[in-house]
């Protein structure tokens, strides 16, 4: 089996620890099982550095062998597919799962991030707020009526949900309990809290290397 290698940033500011995406490729591994490394490529200069291999200047992207892939939810979908913990062999649910992976990146992620721009901003007219709320109402109503989004159990569509729901600033916005719910049940898994415990623990060494002048 070829080596997993997970890519991301040498250092980030305090502010987005435990948020910088590679969090959800070590999230999956830990699900899974499966055997990583991390890599990184420096934050300074992160917009030109490696667009190579991220066209867009982000992390993380992944290394398996030959396969080469870009955008979190491609490298979660990559990642599922070698273990039936994240993605059910079952072809009705595989279907679903992946279905629900795009949801949470083209139904709420498209919408909460850039409102989430716009609050941290300062802007006092955010004109995205009734977006927000009308996508959030309506996934508080699926969640309402289940724990798991597909087949009565965890998979990788629950962790990219949860993961794109759990920003303080959102589960601040509005009233959801059902949503809370389930942000609370997928985070207190051992994979997230291992997955999390590490990021924070790499990018915290990091500022021992780091000039304070940089930081």
């Amino acid at each position: 089996m070829s080596e997993l290698i997970i890519w991301t940033l040498d250092w980030v500011p305090e502010g987005p620890r435990g948020f910088v995406r590679d969090l959800r490729l070590r999230w999956a591994c830990e699900e899974a099982g499966l055997a990583y490394s991390v890599r990184t490529i420096r934050f300074d200069g992160r917009e030109t550095n490696h667009l190579l291999r991220q066209p867009f200047g982000q992390v993380p992207f992944l290394d398996d062998g030959e396969v080469k892939l870009f955008e979190s939810g491609a490298c979660l979908l990559h990642l599922a597919r070698k273990s039936e913990k994240l993605m059910p062999q079952d072809a009705s649910d595989e279907a679903a799962t992946q279905q629900w992976v795009i949801a949470a990146l083209n139904s709420i992620e498209m919408v909460t991030v850039p409102w989430w721009f716009l609050e941290i901003s300062g802007q006092k007219d955010n004109t995205l707020g009734q977006w927000v709320d009308s996508r959030l109402a309506q996934l508080e109503a699926v969640l309402a009526e289940r724990d798991w989004l597909v087949a009565d159990r965890f998979t990788v569509a629950d962790l990219l949900m949860a993961d794109v729901l759990r920003v303080g600033k959102l589960r601040a916005h509005g009233d959801r309990p059902a949503t809370e719910a389930y942000i609370k049940r997928v985070t207190a898994r051992p994979a997230f809290q291992k997955a999390h415990a590490d990021q924070i623990k790499h990018f915290a060494n990091a500022d021992k290397e780091r000039p304070q002048s940089r930081q």
